[in-house]
């Protein structure tokens, strides 16, 4: 199974923050759209990093309150790690555990088509194994 069959099934609609937003601003648009991450984007509209609850609750840990109204890129977090279309979910899967990350962004071309959640993957391989399961049933009682 590949990303784009989450997508598929999912949708491919992205919530986006610019990197100048405030916290505050991006803890509006988490809550507002009950969702646990946020594609950053630059001045140019180019995907550049993932926003989470995570990022904004350490950025108060650290530095009070007042960080609610930082820029979301002194908070983002540093490293950008994206997915294709193309993948396998396994590998993606993998990648996820291995960087302890729970939202990739899709790409293609530089440009976001999609985001997948640990929570999407882990359906994604219930559903696979159900259906190889059925089909192993199917195969013996016939």
């Amino acid at each position: 199974m590949r990303v784009e069959a989450i997508l598929q099934q999912k949708g491919s609609a992205v919530v986006t923050i610019e990197d100048t937003a405030t916290l505050v601003e991006a803890a509006e648009a988490l809550d507002s759209h009950n969702i646990g991450a946020l594609v950053v984007i630059d001045a140019q509209a180019r995907p550049v990093a993932v926003m989470t609850e995570r990022d904004i609750v350490r950025e108060l840990a650290v530095n009070g309150a007042a960080s609610l109204q930082r820029s979301v890129a002194n908070a983002m977090t540093p490293v950008f790690i994206t997915a294709t279309r193309d993948e396998t979910v396994e590998s993606v899967m993998m990648r996820m555990t291995g960087r302890r990350v729970r939202h990739l962004p899709v790409l293609e071309d530089g440009q976001l088509v999609g985001i997948v959640s640990i929570g999407d993957v882990v359906k994604a391989k219930i559903a696979d194994a159900e259906a190889q399961t059925a089909a192993m049933r199917d195969y013996i009682l016939s």
